[in-house]
């Protein structure tokens, strides 16, 4: 049987990754916006853990049926953890993906220490008030210059060492099976499994 799960997002490429990897689940994923729903969640949570959970009990209210949400950045080391829970507003709200990562390069020219990995966190919540979480991560470094075509957001300059190429120049499958988001769904794919056969 299949579930119908809202998806708290708005990213196309975030709503195929997802989708995906929870069709095998006999999960369908929906967007918000597919059922008419434009609630704007503010994230106010310090931790990736904490705004996944605010969206995910937002869009469940909003649509009455069960929602998943995730909130992953990108955790540089010589930033101090940076830019975290801000990477989709890093440099402000006027950049897209490939300023975001321009600047990034350019705030870590001369850095040597280069290692950053990616966190995601995925929450779900159900109409019945029950939640499951999962984490995932992925660890690399920031490339000197973009490389690929593919991804969104910072893949171009994650490079992963054991690959010898950054996720950007990934088939979607090769980064599924590595990625920060991937690990989490597996996680979060597992928990629900056992959940949907309670």
């Amino acid at each position: 049987m299949s579930e119908k799960f809202v998806l708290a997002s708005h990213n196309p490429g975030k709503i195929k990754e997802m989708s995906a990897i929870l069709a095998r689940f006999g999960v369908e994923v929906v967007s918000p916006k597919e059922l008419g729903i434009t609630v704007d969640v503010e994230e106010t949570g310090t931790t990736f853990a904490e705004n996944a959970m605010l969206k995910a009990k937002a869009i469940c209210a909003a649509s009455g049926l069960p929602a998943i949400a995730d909130d992953s950045g990108l955790c540089v080391d010589a930033l101090n953890g940076g830019p975290g829970v801000y990477s989709a507003r890093y440099g402000g709200e006027g950049l897209d993906d490939k300023g975001r990562y321009t600047l990034l390069l350019n705030s870590l020219r001369g850095q040597t220490t280069r290692a950053a990995h990616f966190t995601c966190s995925i929450a779900c919540a159900f109409p019945g008030g029950d939640t499951l979480t999962a984490e995932g991560r992925c660890d690399g470094t920031i490339a000197f210059a973009p490389m690929g075509e593919g991804g969104f957001g910072y893949d171009p300059v994650f490079f992963v060492p054991s690959l010898a190429k950054t996720f950007g120049q990934l088939t979607a499958e090769e980064k599924s099976a590595i990625s920060h988001r991937g690990k989490a769904l597996a996680a979060f794919s597992e928990k629900l499994a056992t959940y949907l056969r309670k």
